[in-house]
């Protein structure tokens, strides 16, 4: 239980800033500890996942790319295919320019900022902030899914929770009861 009363947000520490910050720091983990799976390990899978660890990658990285681009049209330098493996350091890459664009996208949304895709069958609606909630859970989702297949391999995964973050930036601190 905490008795500390919550202090207004300090600059450069607002929740989308953190989400996205943790974002592409699990994503950047991930990417780095698959970099040194063999192909074979690459190529593993588990059931009720999305697929390999690399269509996962690739899956992961590609989702956060396109939504920026749905909603600003923007593409990274060297943007990954959603049909092949880019290789690691193009993922990498791709991931830290989107979660910088997406952390700026979720910056200016407001409550009534809605994307407008058009497709050859219609018209899609739906509000930026939702996008921004999708584009967080949605790495999560398969960050956990390529965990659990490192798991069934006999490999321990990347710390990749939010206090594995927090203690990786040193944002923690332990104040020991007074002793009497």
């Amino acid at each position: 239980m905490s008795n500390i009363i919550p202090q207004p947000e300090q600059p450069g520490h607002s929740v989308p800033v953190a989400t996205f910050a943790y974002n592409a720091w699990a994503n950047v983990q991930l990417l780095d500890f698959c970099a040194g799976l063999s192909d074979e390990q690459m190529g593993s899978t588990t059931v009720g996942g999305y697929g390999t660890i690399r269509a996962t990658l690739r899956h992961l990285v590609y989702g956060e790319v396109s939504y920026v681009s749905r909603v600003n049209g923007k593409l990274p330098a060297n943007p990954p295919s959603r049909e092949e493996f880019a290789g690691f350091a193009v993922l990498r890459a791709a991931v830290q320019w989107a979660n910088e664009e997406l952390l700026t996208l979720a910056l200016s949304a407001t409550s009534d900022t809605m994307v407008v895709e058009v497709w050859p069958e219609g018209t899609e609606r739906y509000k930026l902030a939702d996008l921004m909630v999708q584009a967080s859970s949605h790495a999560m989702e398969h960050r956990t899914q390529i965990a659990a297949i490192i798991t069934a391999l006999g490999l321990e995964p990347p710390d990749l929770s939010t206090w594995g973050w927090m203690e990786a930036r040193g944002a923690q601190e332990f104040i020991p009861a007074a002793q009497s």
